[in-house]
């Protein structure tokens, strides 16, 4: 039986995931398990997820996945690049994954392969750097130095990163993003993640629920509920705490930039707005300025994942696990008291996970209670072995 790693956010769940999973499954076997690594409750985009990293486990679960593993946030909220090797780190340190699988807009592995090689070549740095000279953006000169088109696209790109972070043993499946486009809107029976926040957060789920494997119900998770609380922080921070943040902090002329702009915006998109230059874009500000909030100090953050943490797992999920008790490299977390075992590195980030699952709690219409890390268990799903 193979096992297939696929690494996700999940927000919110919806029918194209549900086919990526049931792809993979038509591809390798009807018997092949799926374990997920899922981004917890602070995303790549900068932002607070839709709702909580169990309820989105507990969609993942219902919709094929057998295993449902976090990925903690100084990986889930970083550059494509850090978000790849600490998500395909963790499936390899399970040591029950054997194929990783991945969607894309080509649908096909050589060309991104051969983007993933341009990466590694020794010439690419030089070739990066005089793309900046010219003063093109960072993703622009980043494809000049390749001269590949698919890191242009979103999924694209991503993938590359996954390919570069795949460990010898673990072969890529890739399969063909279908309907929406990244961000773009609803085609073919599907839609973006984008679009259904939107919808989500705008009280229209009516209209978003066709595209959701299960209707939503309860409230949505928004930034708009910690805007000033963030813009607090930034307009206490000085240029030496920019420069420390992870990802890009200390970037030539920025921690200064950064520093003026948050004493001047009176929100957060102004902020961003008054930032934004042609070299920093928006998403990668919105990182910085998150990071600044939940405490994320670049010297803080692991060279990888420190241990595994179940969020949700279902019958062939709970046989994963017993697997995993001879062959993961890591500390496996499955309920909370376990966490008080861990030491070191380990405990320092659960720990500051925890911090920042109580800081989640704000970013609803209703406050949820501080805690949650330390008495949550995981989604349990009984399903076919």
């Amino acid at each position: 039986m193979a096992t297939a790693g696929i690494v996700a956010e999940y927000n919110p769940f919806h029918w194209g995931h549900a086919w990526h999973i049931a792809r993979t499954r038509r591809t390798l076997g009807a018997d092949t398990a799926v374990v997920c690594v899922m981004s917890g409750h602070w995303v790549q985009r900068g932002e607070c997820a839709l709702t909580d990293k169990w309820s989105r486990a507990a969609l993942a679960l219902s919709g094929g996945a057998d295993l449902v593993l976090e990925l903690p946030t100084p990986w889930a909220m970083a550059s494509a690049e850090s978000f790849a090797r600490g998500a395909v780190g963790l499936l390899a340190a399970t040591g029950v994954v054997d194929v990783l699988s991945f969607g894309s807009e080509t649908g096909e592995l050589a060309p991104l392969r051969a983007a993933a090689a341009a990466l590694d070549g020794s010439d690419y740095p030089e070739r990066l750097r005089a793309g900046l000279a010219r003063g093109l953006s960072f993703p622009a000169a980043r494809q000049a130095a390749v001269g590949a088109d698919c890191l242009a696209s979103p999924n694209d790109n991503l993938g590359v990163e996954y390919l570069r972070a795949l460990p010898p043993g673990m072969e890529a499946l890739t399969i063909p993003r279908r309907g929406a486009a990244h961000d773009g809107p609803a085609a073919g029976g599907f839609a973006s993640a984008s679009e259904l926040r939107a919808l989500l957060r705008a009280g229209r789920a009516a209209e978003a629920n066709p595209y959701l494997t299960a209707p939503w119900s309860g409230e949505a998770a928004s930034m708009a509920h910690i805007d000033r609380a963030v813009l607090a922080r930034l307009r206490t921070m000085d240029e030496v705490d920019w420069a420390a943040l992870p990802d890009g902090g200390a970037a030539e002329g920025l921690p200064a930039r950064l520093a003026r702009s948050a004493r001047t915006a009176d929100s957060l998109e102004d902020f961003y707005a008054r930032a934004k230059t042609k070299r920093y874009p928006h998403a990668r500000l919105r990182r910085l300025a998150l990071a600044a909030f939940l405490g994320l100090r670049a010297a803080e953050r692991p060279p990888a994942a420190p241990y595994v943490r179940v969020l949700g797992l279902s019958g062939r999920g709970r046989a994963l696990l017993r697997r995993m008790k001879e062959t993961c490299a890591l500390p496996v977390v499955v309920k909370p008291a376990q966490a008080r075992a861990l030491d070191g590195d380990a405990r320092a980030l659960f720990e500051a996970e925890a911090r920042r699952t109580d800081l989640f709690g704000l970013c609803f219409p209703t406050a949820r209670p501080c805690g949650l890390e330390w008495t949550r268990s995981p989604v349990v799903k009984e399903r076919q072995g």
